[in-house]
């Protein structure tokens, strides 16, 4: 039996949580409470752990368990909290919903199956599968630039119409896909059902076309920006939105600090959210895991310029 949502669809400011490690590669639960302070006291609406931005794909189950048990307790209730259940098969992922359900999480959010490739049918019957094994809303994760498959419009309607998804992340980057689903869902007449927009620099298009929300891996260094740009936003001040919806794409140029000839885009941008909160001092360790590229002395220098030039030091 699905899990039909009865809460009013999560919106607002819900970042993709980085998972600070100690320089053994041990999770560091005392940086990540921190983390999780910054980012709640900056009056974000929700929290989702073990993401991309959280480097889910690169954590050990204990781990990963790990993150989960801290950021509950220590959240307390304040916000939701959402968990990944990331990983490439149904069962696996019905091992980790049901974790961290168990765990206390208000939800979890799934991918299509990835490695090998699935067919349409394959990914509906894996979100049905998933929603049904786990009393918690299930969010749907559209990244089809690691899992290989776009979601389908009229499966997420499906799913949505039957309450058997609670919502979409979208990191698609297709603008008018997104625009084409809230429309349909809004022709519909589907309530009750979330879209995050994954694409943290065009945040103020996504809402002024009817999202709900954004999971920006920018908003662990600048949590308070984006809790600003959703406010104004949603007060229809949309000069001013425009103005900081900028001023967080130039903060966005950290991400741009790891030499491409030494190292991939991942690298360089998880390498630099996690420079910027040492630098910042919310956590202790910026090490990423391997086999990911650490930023040297000379990129980490390029993340603390451009967070001065932002006024975050």
């Amino acid at each position: 039996m699905t899990a039909a949502p009865t809460a009013p669809p999560l919106g607002g400011v819900v970042p993709p949580v980085c998972t600070p490690l100690t320089p053994d590669l041990d999770v560091d639960a005392a940086s990540l409470e921190r983390l999780v302070d910054h980012l709640v006291g900056a009056g974000v609406d929700g929290l989702f752990v073990l993401g991309s931005t959280s480097e889910v794909a690169f954590l050990p189950d204990a781990h990963r368990r790990t993150v989960l048990e801290t950021v509950v307790k220590h959240v307390a209730g304040q916000v939701p909290v959402l968990a990944g259940a990331i990983d490439m098969t149904t069962l696996r992922v019905i091992e980790h919903a049901r974790a961290a359900a168990e765990l206390g999480c208000d939800g979890v959010v799934a991918t299509a199956p990835f490695y090998t490739r699935t067919h349409p049918a394959e990914i509906e019957a894996h979100l049905r599968r998933v929603a049904a094994a786990v009393p918690v809303p299930v969010y749907a994760y559209d990244l089809p630039v690691s899992v290989h498959s776009k979601l389908d419009a009229a499966m997420l309607l499906r799913l949505a119409d039957e309450g058997v998804l609670a919502g979409v992340k979208d990191s698609s980057g297709d603008e008018g896909g997104l625009r084409s689903l809230l429309v349909a869902l809004r022709d519909a007449g589907t309530g009750g059902f979330s879209v995050l927009t994954g694409s943290e620099l065009t945040v103020d298009s996504a809402l002024a076309m009817g999202a709900h929300g954004v999971v920006p891996g920018l908003g662990n260094v600048d949590p308070g920006g984006y809790v600003r740009l959703y406010r104004l936003c949603r007060e229809g001040r949309w000069d001013e939105a425009r103005a900081e919806q900028e001023r967080l794409l130039r903060l966005f140029d950290i991400v741009n600090a790891g030499g491409t000839a030494r190292m991939g885009r991942g690298s360089s941008a998880l390498g630099s959210f996690k420079a910027a909160l040492h630098l910042r001092g919310v956590i202790d360790c910026p090490v990423t895991a391997p086999p990911q590229i650490q930023l040297d002395a000379g990129e980490t220098e390029h993340v603390r310029r451009t967070l001065a030039a932002a006024g975050l030091l």
